[in-house]
């Protein structure tokens, strides 16, 4: 990781920052960083392409909107610049579902921030595959479920068990060479069209 993103929320707080020596953009650049600074949506998406991780100096009420922007243009680190003040703005928005990697405070020192970094590139690469997990047992439920209607309305009208229902609906699949979901897809709306009708 060589290249950062620190966003602040506005100017007047970044121009103050900047005469700091405990600044992001000081401490990450003293421990060899190359930084970049934005303020607005529109600076930091078109920043966030050459960066590896981003750093957001704001309020945790704040992080998830920029998460979610930057996340749309590049799957990268997002990390909190802890401090006095931002933590103060956070007390009473702590919740569980704020999308950071990891954080950094201007106490750390070089290593500590190096290894921080390191660790939320892994936090984000272990989100990232959590996400996709997610979405495909959600997907395989929602398969599941058209399957197990198909079954149940081929045994309905049928007359026979679910387990020879589902047989019949793997044997359909395989001679129209379609996906099982698809084959109950079509199952489910046709009777369903058929039952409006009546």
């Amino acid at each position: 990781m060589h290249s950062l993103l620190i966003i602040h929320n506005s100017t007047t707080e970044r121009d103050i920052e900047e005469r700091s020596a405990s600044s992001p953009d000081s401490v990450l650049r003293s421990c060899g960083y190359l930084v970049e600074v934005a303020t607005t949506p529109k600076e930091a998406l078109s920043l966030i392409r050459d960066a590896d991780a981003s750093i957001l100096q704001c309020p945790i009420t704040d992080i998830n909107f920029w998460g979610i922007l930057l996340m749309q243009q590049k799957i990268a680190p997002i990390i909190w610049w802890c401090t006095h003040e931002t933590a103060n703005l956070s007390v009473a928005a702590c919740d569980d579902n704020i999308m950071v990697d990891g954080v950094l405070s201007p106490s750390m020192l070089a290593q500590e921030i190096h290894w921080s970094l390191h660790f939320s590139a892994k936090q984000c690469f272990e989100r990232q595959q959590w996400l996709k997990e997610k979405e495909q047992l959600l997907s395989r439920i929602e398969e599941r479920k058209w399957i197990d209607m198909a079954k149940g309305i081929l045994s309905k009208v049928k007359n026979i068990s679910e387990s020879e229902a589902y047989d019949l609906l793997r044997k359909q699949a395989m001679n129209e060479r379609k996906r099982m979901v698809d084959v109950a897809t079509s199952i489910v709306k046709v009777y369903q069209l058929l039952q409006d009708q009546t």
